[in-house]
């Protein structure tokens, strides 16, 4: 007999990026027992997780571009600044 598979997917959307897709073929349990059903359980979880573990990566990797892109198009901040005023209501000295 065959093994059978079943695949995990996901996708993702967004107007601002191109869509993406995670998948992974789990194998089915190769039989009713309860043994095959707790092994098939937890290889669903392991790649339930991997997908996750996939998709974050990507996301990560998208935020990363987007602040590059968005810090050109803006003026640099001074952090020490930032930090040493911060909570404070500071009037600029301009």
């Amino acid at each position: 007999m065959s093994q059978k598979y079943f695949k995990l997917t996901a996708e993702y959307t967004s107007p601002t990026n191109e869509p993406f897709s995670v998948a992974a073929r789990i194998p089915s349990a190769p039989s009713s027992s309860v043994a095959d059903k707790t092994t098939y359980l937890a290889t669903l979880s392991i790649a339930i997780g991997g997908t996750q573990d996939s998709i974050n990566e990507v996301l990560t990797q998208r935020m990363d571009e987007d602040k590059v892109r968005d810090g050109a198009a803006k003026p640099a901040v001074d952090e020490d600044k930032e930090e040493e005023n911060y909570g404070e209501e500071v009037q600029d000295e301009d």
